[in-house]
């Protein structure tokens, strides 16, 4: 039925993967409570009245933190595949998936050394 064979496990974890949200949210529309008043409309802070304007400056080592992990977290889901089919793909896909592996190295290191990595 499929193309490449191994991969039907993977097809079904991504539609679960999928369908969890959507239920989830469906779940919530129809459990959450239907109160309409002016509490409903205020600004939720962690459970505290709000302080200050909405509009703040935040440090630019905030983004490049999550750029970096989005990044590398992406990068791992292309290696799922690889390791389901590790068996059948041979020695020449190992030394693809150690040139990609490299290629995340060195742009760990290069993060690293640029301060992208510090949280100060």
């Amino acid at each position: 039925m499929f193309v490449l064979s191994g991969y039907e496990y993977f097809l079904l974890f991504l539609m679960i993967s999928c369908l969890v949200p959507v239920a989830a949210l469906g779940a919530s529309s129809l459990l959450r409570p239907v109160g309409r008043g002016p509490a409903r409309r205020t600004t939720y802070e962690s459970g505290m009245e709000p302080i200050g304007g909405a509009w703040i400056q935040f440090n630019i080592r905030y983004y490049m933190f999550a750029l970096v992990f989005v990044i590398f977290d992406v990068e791992t889901v292309f290696l799922y595949p690889w390791a389901v089919a590790f068996n059948q793909l041979g020695l020449l896909a190992f030394l693809e998936a150690l040139i990609f592996i490299g290629i995340l190295v060195i742009g760990l290191v290069y993060a690293w050394r640029k301060g992208a990595l510090e949280w100060s």
